[in-house]
């Protein structure tokens, strides 16, 4: 299986970083072919709203930036894996820009599963993070759930995360 790991934290050692990793290295292991990319360190604009993806530009969007680089893994996973921190209760601003700019291509030509990785300074903030992905991503694909892992920073970064997101890699 391929499976697009989208890391839309800006810490390459904070908790969502290593919640990606540990997911990514239990699917490795398994025989799976993972991308990770770091959405922060990527120049991803936002979307314009000029419509050229669907007038002109035929799912293609207008603006040339790492999103060309996105785009191509986008439609080629079979499953996507959302990791993102929580900031004012939400995904980062990074992470938005990039779901905002999947508006060009629309719904993944391959996915057929999805997951979500969030972290945040404490507990009980996820629940928009959740809705946008349950309402727009996951539940808009039709692609199957299979499962949403919440953690605190410090939660995140421990062998017992670790290893919860190890085997659920493995276990796909």
């Amino acid at each position: 299986m391929r499976i697009l790991v989208l890391n839309g934290s800006a810490r390459p050692d904070g908790g969502t970083a290593a919640m990606a990793a540990a997911f990514a290295r239990g699917a490795r292991g398994a025989g799976h072919e993972v991308d990770v990319l770091d959405v922060a360190r990527m120049d991803i604009h936002g979307c314009t709203g000029c419509e050229f993806c669907h007038t002109r530009g035929d799912g293609t969007c207008a603006q040339r930036d790492d999103m060309d680089e996105v785009y191509p893994l986008w439609d080629a996973a079979d499953m996507i894996v959302v990791a993102s921190p929580i900031y004012y209760g939400s995904f980062s601003g990074q992470m938005h820009c990039l779901i905002h700019r999947t508006y060009a291509g629309g719904i993944p030509r391959r996915c057929k599963r999805m997951a979500l990785l969030l972290c945040s300074g404490a507990h009980g903030v996820y629940d928009n993070a959740e809705g946008i992905y349950r309402g727009y991503l996951q539940g808009y694909f039709g692609a199957e759930d299979c499962g949403i892992f919440e953690a605190t920073t410090s939660e995140a970064r421990s062998q017992a995360m670790a290893k919860r997101l190890e085997s659920f890699g493995a276990s796909l």
